[in-house]
């Protein structure tokens, strides 16, 4: 069964710093995708960012040159370093892990509430 389990959210003031982590298992790791994406209220989900099992990333452009995707495959664990957080940052942040051959299934964590505020 694959499980995804973040954590590392909060209440943080603006400027501030947090580092989500996400800890899946069940799956192989290494060879996937991974992705980070966050869901503001009355909002749609949305991608903070990406990271291929090569190393290539992708970012929101509301995100690039504050937040950072990262991933340690022997822990199989994927981070999201967050700096220089505003209020628009506010949100559940939720990691994805696929799409996953041979079918293409993705699979989600429950999310971690990051709320910056003053």
């Amino acid at each position: 069964q694959v499980q995804l389990v973040e954590s590392g959210g909060g209440l943080v003031q603006p400027g501030g710093s947090l580092r989500l982590s996400c800890a899946v298992s069940g799956i192989i790791f290494s060879i996937n995708t991974i992705s980070w994406y966050r869901q503001a209220p009355g909002k749609q989900r949305e991608l903070v960012a990406l990271l291929t099992s090569a190393g290539n990333t992708n970012y929101a452009d509301s995100v690039k040159g504050r937040f950072t995707i990262s991933r340690d495959n022997a822990k199989n664990t994927v981070y999201l370093q967050m700096n220089s957080l505003k209020p628009e940052d506010t949100g559940t942040y939720y990691c994805k892990i696929g799409p996953v051959p041979p079918y293409g299934d993705n699979y989600w964590g429950k999310g971690t509430l990051v709320t910056v505020s003053s």
